[in-house]
């Protein structure tokens, strides 16, 4: 059997490891590149959220999403919306739907969330005239889910009024067939060439506030590819990142206590001896 002071130690050998892999599940962060995180909440029911952040490098933008909930292997188009000229424009909700119809389309949400801005487009341009580029636009995965990252050339207007722009993805599946289609929602009031669940807002997000940190190295590939391999967009987002920090002083404080434990333990031995 092995000694109590042996298995202290052993324990407090470990302990290190297992917060460390805690620790490190965060991404490196580059030190000059301040980010803005965005929540993006569900509008129209569609069950959608996620999380995106913004980084500016002098006039070179570059955007992150990671969100869920997306319609399965159709194009999410997105945008950043907003206001360049001070203007103050929110993200809707569901009361919003003016007509009643039982939809918020983006007609209505825009009254709201400002017109396109940015077109946040896979390749291409991503000027407002993109705005409908579905075929241009990052497609669900089998899941659901969208990851994307470009960087874009952008105005120093933009630089200028990066917190006052919003992210908006749309896309709804009314009718639960696992399409978009004219039967769902009927045709979109922006082009009758599309059904208006492919242009209906699915979820929005609100820059959060100041700088919430740096931006990470590497980070979401553009479209609907995985994240890097070490990189978690949701490791740099407040919960996970604090988590990364807690862990940090947890591991701390727990060497600190398994050290005295272990040292008690040694003097109880020698005692005993």
């Amino acid at each position: 059997m092995m000694p109590k002071r042996t298995c202290l130690l052993a324990a407090l050998a470990a302990l290190p490891v297992a917060l460390l892999t805690v620790a490190v599940s965060s991404p490196v962060f580059a030190a000059d590149t301040p980010a803005y995180q965005l929540d993006l909440e569900q509008l129209n029911d569609s069950g959608s959220k996620g999380t995106a952040l913004l980084s500016l490098r002098g006039n070179e933008l570059t955007v992150w999403i990671k969100s869920e909930g997306m319609v399965p292997g159709q194009p999410s188009a997105q945008h950043l919306h907003g206001s360049t000229d001070g203007h103050d424009f929110q993200c809707p909700d569901d009361g919003d739907d003016t007509n009643g119809d039982g939809i918020l389309d983006n007609t209505e949400a825009t009254v709201h969330y400002g017109d396109i801005n940015i077109s946040l487009t896979v390749s291409g341009g991503t000027d407002a005239g993109s705005g409908l580029a579905v075929d241009r636009m990052p497609v669900a995965d089998a899941e659901g889910k969208v990851r994307y990252k470009r960087t874009i050339t952008v105005g120093q207007d933009v630089v200028d009024h990066i917190k006052d722009l919003h992210i908006v993805q749309h896309g709804v599946d009314r009718n639960d067939n696992g399409t978009y289609d004219v039967e769902g929602a009927g045709k979109s009031e922006l082009d009758p060439k599309l059904p208006q669940e492919a242009t209906a807002p699915t979820n929005c997000g609100v820059v959060e506030g100041a700088a919430v940190g740096s931006v990470p190295v590497g980070g979401v590939e553009t479209g609907g590819g995985a994240a890097e391999e070490g990189v978690s967009m949701g490791a740099v987002t407040g919960t996970a990142g604090a988590a990364a920090v807690t862990a940090a002083g947890v591991l701390v404080l727990a060497r600190r206590r398994m050290t005295a434990v272990a040292a008690a333990a040694v003097v109880k031995t020698g005692d005993a001896a």
